[in-house]
């Protein structure tokens, strides 16, 4: 058999292999997905100084933090906007609840979760389709180099 009628023969079988696992999409069947509880309660503190938060020096630096030392997770997303605003949101995706959301510089500064491509306003709104679940997001306030994050 040639290479090109050996291709035609597999090429509907194997473009369905390919496709068949994106049928499912973003359903929860099907997925083993580890799934995290959004954080509440939140009140507490960073050492903006400390070797942790050297990223939050720069304009779209972020670190991931746990609200809660019980935690074996990180649940917490602390960035430094493009306009040098310190912001922080949960690390928890509200699509499905996977611990995937990081800060990202496009767009002006967004929230991205990397399991789905949830897509997030500073503000906690959804930027697609994904999910119409806004993402929490936490206040913050600075005092010197001590940033208080709290509901």
């Amino acid at each position: 058999m040639e290479r090109k009628q050996f291709l035609r023969s597999i090429g509907a079988g194997a473009a369905f292999a390919l496709t068949f696992p994106c049928l499912n999409g973003c359903s929860s069947d099907g997925e083993d997905l580890e799934t995290f509880p959004e954080p509440t309660g939140v009140d507490f503190t960073i050492d903006l100084s400390s070797p942790e938060a050297a990223p939050l020096a720069t304009n779209g630096g972020y670190i991931a933090v746990k609200s809660d030392p019980q935690l074996t997770y990180l649940d917490i997303v602390v960035a430094r906007n493009l306009e040098g605003e310190l912001v922080a949101a949960s690390k928890i995706c509200s699509h499905q609840q996977t611990e995937e959301v990081r800060f990202i510089i496009e767009d002006g500064g967004i929230f991205n979760c990397t399991t789905h491509g949830s897509r997030f306003a500073q503000d906690g709104t959804p930027l697609n389709s994904i999910t119409n679940n806004p993402l929490k997001v936490f206040n913050t306030q600075r005092n010197g180099d001590i940033l208080r994050i709290f509901e």
